[in-house]
């Protein structure tokens, strides 16, 4: 059956176009689809902790309202501990136009760009760069924007608690749909149970990665008398959320701002830099790997462009999910025998996953109703 399949290329012609239409109708419909992927994602995270709860023999419903009301009480604390710090940036901003001042007309100088002696930082700016329609847009586009995001992140949540009440009742789902069809019953839960294990074991590990390294930059800029510490904290922890990118880019801001505020003492603006790139390539390079192990099995390279893809279908919020979506579709494509090639090209390696292969090549090995009745 596998020689059918891999000498009918009209098949692979079929499987191209469906996913070209897959991946135009997730780039037109990515309002519609994002919450419910946002929510699924958060499920995984949350469903070991429910399960954790409900065998101290609480009620399953009240082990949901308990995480959900303890993971909406620790993001309206960060929200509002972040709200109150930019609230003081905006007062403190006056001690740094002077600053901005002199690096924009040094910038000026440089690229023979008019500058205006007399006239303050945002009048140069206004005439020199023509900026004003910009920053006009862009704060229209800030505040539309989180308007929409509280929206959605509430339709997030309110998807996540109900996912998570009706859990439970998935695999009995799955058994009577699939009732006469043994072999792809257990592909199904093959496919669910491995996707629940893999992603949340990976979020999970990013979590306390990005969490560890937020809080040593926050420490190191608060040693060094950087301003906002809890600023560069809070970036550190979100960006890192992206695969390499996101650390470079938290790094240069870090040290942008540190260059600002201490220039020219060199000294402390090095030692900032260099702190802050060390705590981003120990976690991220040496730690982080030795945490998470083989378990996700995927090529930098593939990493990479999956970042770049996802990034381009769904913007910010696509390359934070750049990983676990490609993690999804991974697993998929080693359950399923057309597509199993591409599983082992997606990998870092030529090696077969022992697991995937018997429970796809074996359909003696899926467990029968019977068997997992009597488990």
């Amino acid at each position: 059956m596998e020689d059918r399949y891999t000498k009918n290329p009209t098949l692979y012609m079929m499987l191209f176009i469906t996913f070209v239409i897959l991946v135009s109708v997730l780039k037109i419909t990515a309002s519609f689809c994002l919450p419910i992927i946002l929510s699924i994602l958060l499920s995984f995270v949350f469903y070991p902790l429910c399960k954790r709860l409900n065998r101290l023999h609480i009620p399953w419903i009240l082990c949901i309202l308990i995480v959900f009301l303890i993971s909406a009480s620790l993001i309206f604390g960060i929200g509002n501990i972040l709200f109150n710090t930019f609230k003081t940036i905006a007062t403190v901003y006056p001690r740094y136009e002077k600053r901005f001042s002199d690096l924009y007309q040094l910038f000026c100088d440089t690229f023979k760009i008019h500058y205006d002696q007399e006239a303050d930082l945002f009048t140069n700016l206004w005439n020199s760069l023509n900026v004003r329609t910009a920053v006009q847009n862009i704060a229209i586009s800030l505040s539309s924007n989180l308007v929409s995001f509280v929206k959605v992140f509430g339709l997030i949540l309110f998807l996540m608690l109900f996912l998570l009440i009706e859990v439970k009742s998935i695999k009995p789902k799955v058994n009577q749909a699939f009732s006469d069809r043994v072999e792809l019953q257990g592909k199904i839960k093959n496919i669910a149970s491995t996707t629940a294990k893999e992603v949340t074991h990976y979020i999970s590990i990013k979590f306390l990665i990005s969490l560890l390294t937020g809080i040593l930059v926050f420490l190191v800029t608060l040693i060094s008398g950087l301003d906002f510490p809890l600023v560069w904290g809070a970036t550190a922890f979100i960006l890192n959320f992206i695969p390499t990118f996101g650390s470079i880019i938290s790094w240069a801001a870090t040290t942008i701002f540190a260059l600002l505020q201490f220039y020219p003492s060199w000294g402390i603006v090095i030692f900032i830099s260099v702190s802050v790139l060390a705590i981003n390539f120990i976690l991220g390079n040496i730690v982080e790997p030795r945490w998470e192990g083989s378990d996700l099995g995927l090529s930098p390279f593939v990493i990479l462009v999956s970042l770049s893809f996802w990034g381009w279908m769904w913007g910010f919020i696509g390359m934070i999910l750049a990983v676990p979506m490609t993690v999804i579709l991974k697993i998929i494509f080693e359950n399923t025998t057309v597509l199993k090639p591409i599983a082992i090209l997606l990998g870092h390696s030529g090696k077969k996953n022992s697991e995937y292969n018997r429970t796809d090549d074996n359909p003696s090995d899926q467990t029968s109703p019977k068997q997992e009745k009597k488990d």
